[in-house]
């Protein structure tokens, strides 16, 4: 997996140098797509192996694609029938939607080989492009993810801002492809994929720096502020660090992120990564960001952040996301989107707006899956033209920040439609669906107890010796 990345960026990168594009390759003479084809069987693997090698020192965005690729086809006439069925493909001809959907078969693929790896989830495609018709990004302004995983969010933008009619002027085409996305993302073989697919769309340039940093983005402050931040963060609760113990064994120790422009210090990576996010926006950018449902009712420093959000933030809508649309199993998620707003004292949420996209409505991943039309209502009642002029639906309704307020530990988890799987035992959610929500409200708990912990003072260790 990790090379077949780099295999298609040398066939695509090799159409780009020729009539019409002209672009140069900056990939060395001897290691191109050419002198891969022209080799077979056991010489075609030594070389494709000393390419991958050289391609992976060299400097910017090809360095960092080829950063430490393995060949993992080891058999030599397989390899040599790959290069073979690659080169017969003409990349660059492929319409974005169609790149698109070969390429999401790809991450889901890897989704689906990685459910219980580094916290890497596969955000639905529709999804992406249901957040990105309501917030609207406009040319010439920022985009950022901190934990862009294969930069889903980037191309949901991209396509947006180069769709049929958008005609974008030299200016703002090189402002798109050169400095509009700024990402992180800690795994290296995921962020190969985002560089890759962001290359694929002509978005950066081989010699260039990298859009996306491999780097854990809550270590430090933002370097930059961002007009936009669409964003859907690792899940899992607690961020964790691996250490040996004195018996020699692995243990995880959760960790805290002790930054000056977090409102509070917590273990929680949901609330760590809200913060982040807000620290990241410019004066009046814009948020999308899907987080779990525990963020939104969590008591200690998740209720001191909501309630900080709310004052220094607009929050203007929170999506409630339907169960069965991830990988991950029982995944309580929402849509929470905001802007930032000046430090000026006052209190910015006037009242959030709520669509309930979950009550009575089922999705799985095979057999009823989530689509763009599931969404269209709630981007007709997000009134992408006018947030400001709403009207109120059987799924869409109102709270003001008083009710809000009024709510214990501020929670933002709200519902009103009637469950009308309560009323027949056999449209309960199945077992693991409820297996799950049992050890969220756990570690939710828990995650509580730590933090109340973390804000007590440390008692000094007597020495009685």
């Amino acid at each position: 997996m990790a090379s077949g990345p780099g295999r298609c960026v040398g066939r695509t990168d090799t159409e780009y140098a020729q009539e019409p594009y002209n672009r140069d390759t900056h990939i060395p003479k001897g290691y191109d797509w050419a002198s891969l084809t022209s080799k077979v069987g056991e010489p075609l693997e030594a070389h494709y192996l000393a390419t991958l090698h050289k391609l992976g020192n060299e400097p910017g965005m090809l360095g960092a694609i080829f950063f430490k690729a393995q060949n993992k086809i080891q058999d030599p006439a397989k390899l040599s029938r790959l290069v073979q069925l690659i080169d017969a493909e003409s990349w660059i001809s492929l319409d974005a939607d169609t790149k698109g959907d070969l390429y999401e078969g790809l991450l889901q693929k890897n989704a689906e080989d990685t459910k219980s790896g580094a916290g890497q989830y596969f955000t639905p495609r529709v999804l992406i492009d249901a957040i990105v018709a309501c917030v609207r990004p406009e040319p010439m302004k920022t985009i950022a993810d901190p934990a862009c995983g294969t930069g889903g969010f980037f191309l949901g933008a991209y396509n947006w801002l180069t769709r049929p009619g958008a005609k974008l002027d030299k200016r703002q085409k090189e402002f798109l492809r050169d400095k509009t996305f700024h990402g992180n993302e800690i795994v290296p073989n995921t962020r190969r994929m985002c560089l890759m697919n962001l290359f694929l769309h002509n978005i950066g340039e081989l010699d260039g720096e990298p859009s996306v940093e491999r780097s854990d983005a809550l270590i430090s402050e933002p370097k930059r502020k961002v007009d936009y931040v669409l964003a859907n963060p690792p899940f899992g609760k607690k961020s964790s660090m691996t250490i040996t113990n004195e018996e020699g064994e692995e243990d995880k120790d959760a960790l805290t992120y002790e930054r000056q422009d977090f409102w509070e210090t917590t273990s929680n990576k949901q609330l760590n990564f809200l913060q982040h996010i807000v620290s990241m926006l410019n004066v009046d950018g814009k948020a999308a960001v899907v987080l779990p449902d525990n963020v939104l009712f969590d008591g200690g420093a998740g209720e001191k952040i909501r309630r900080k959000l709310l004052e220094n933030c607009d929050v203007h809508t929170i999506l409630r996301l339907p169960t069965g649309i991830f990988y991950a199993q029982g995944v309580k998620a929402n849509v929470v989107f905001f802007d930032a707003k000046p430090k000026d004292g006052q209190t910015h949420t006037k009242g959030i707006w709520f669509y309930d996209l979950r009550t009575n409505k089922h999705f799985t991943l095979k057999t009823r899956t989530l689509k763009l039309d599931d969404l269209q209502d709630f981007i007709t009642c997000y009134n992408p033209d006018n947030r400001h002029e709403r009207m109120a639906t059987e799924r869409f309704k109102f709270f003001s920040y008083e009710e809000l307020m009024a709510r214990e530990k501020a929670s933002l988890d709200i519902f009103w439609l009637k469950d009308d799987s309560l009323d027949n035992l056999d449209d309960l959610p199945p077992p693991d669906v409820l297996q799950q929500e049992i050890i969220e409200h756990l570690e939710a708990a828990l995650l509580a107890f730590r933090d109340v912990s973390l804000s007590l003072p440390r008692s000094e260790v007597i020495d009685e010796a």
